[in-house]
């Protein structure tokens, strides 16, 4: 069973839109931070212990209002937008995501979509240093979680496309600029309120502001995604070049072999003549299959895994697990 669901969610993260990989990476992390307090729980003296253990080790990947803290551990303004806190926590964060991150990539593009989830983090993440550094707050200390980012690209779609409408349960058709309006509005009171969590009222705000000026600029012509592909395009390229170069020095290890003799030369050759034919017929099959593998990766990248049949979707399939 464990096996059918890692390959399935293999193939959705290779095949899937952005919306689909994002959306594993979060549930990747959050199973893995579960396992780590599992860990501690077992390791542990007591629940306290185990807690303030999770707690301490769950704030190393989250973004801090000490500037020397974060400047010690610069992973933070990036990992801090994949963590949760709770079930419910990463479980609306995704719903939010899914409903609005396909349409921000409807009306925006797919390659867009990372970027402004990325940034949108970042805005967030500044937001809440900044403030964090006034004394009449009270921020947390650390915040976490990938709802600033979230509520990015919920304003960015809202800002390109503020009267599409989207079906809610129980309310019906509503139009994706109020839906946004209520999430800033709902955060804006939080920040009345002064609570612990004031800080991640702060950073959704600014993850908020961030993509509706995502917008706004594209349409003036200035494409905040492109640069962040490019980099992302050259780390990616970096880490296929170095693991292809492994792979390729393992290969050139010559290995040691048995060299012999046939002493019946001419029943080898037509041996060797027949299994030619039946080879160049092989290849003539492998050709075929692997025209129509890259007909279906185009397919891919033109309409979206989704695009493909039942039919295709197992040629795929069955076509990787060969491979």
């Amino acid at each position: 069973m464990f096996q059918s669901i890692w390959e399935d969610v293999k193939r959705e993260f290779s095949y899937g839109n952005m919306v689909t990989q994002i959306i594993i990476v979060n549930t990747a992390v959050f199973v893995l931070m579960g396992l780590v307090g599992v860990f501690f729980v077992f390791t542990s003296e007591n629940s306290e212990i185990a807690t303030k253990s999770f707690i301490e080790f769950q704030q190393l990947f989250s973004i801090s209002d000490s500037f020397l803290y974060n400047l010690t551990h610069p992973w933070v303004v990036f990992t801090h937008m994949f963590l949760h806190v709770g079930f419910l926590h990463i479980l609306f964060n995704m719903l939010w995501f899914y409903w609005f991150g396909r349409i921000a990539s409807d009306f925006l593009g797919n390659q867009r979509l990372l970027p402004i989830y990325l940034l949108g983090g970042l805005a967030g993440a500044l937001a809440f240093f900044l403030t964090a550094q006034l004394d009449n707050l009270e921020t947390g200390g650390y915040a976490l979680g990938a709802s600033a980012a979230v509520l990015a690209v919920i304003t960015a779609a809202a800002t390109t496309a503020p009267n599409y409408h989207i079906n809610l349960l129980f309310l019906g058709a509503i139009k994706l600029k109020y839906i946004a309006g209520v999430f800033v509005l709902l955060d804006i009171i939080a920040i009345a309120q002064i609570s612990s969590n004031t800080g991640g009222s702060i950073a959704h705000l600014g993850g908020a502001a961030f993509g509706s000026l995502f917008v706004v600029l594209l349409r003036q012509g200035t494409d905040l995604a492109a640069p962040v592909n490019t980099l992302i395009d050259h780390i990616t390229n970096f880490f296929k070049a170095l693991f292809s170069e492994k792979k390729s020095n393992s290969k050139s290890r010559k290995k040691p072999h048995v060299a012999y003799k046939n002493p019946n030369k001419k029943a080898s050759q037509k041996r060797s003549s027949r299994r030619g034919r039946r080879n160049n017929s092989s290849d003539e099959g492998d050709l075929s299959h692997q025209e129509k593998v890259d007909a279906i990766l185009d397919k891919i990248k033109r309409s979206g895994y989704e695009s493909l049949s039942t039919a295709e979707k197992e040629y795929l399939f069955n076509a990787s697990k060969q491979d």
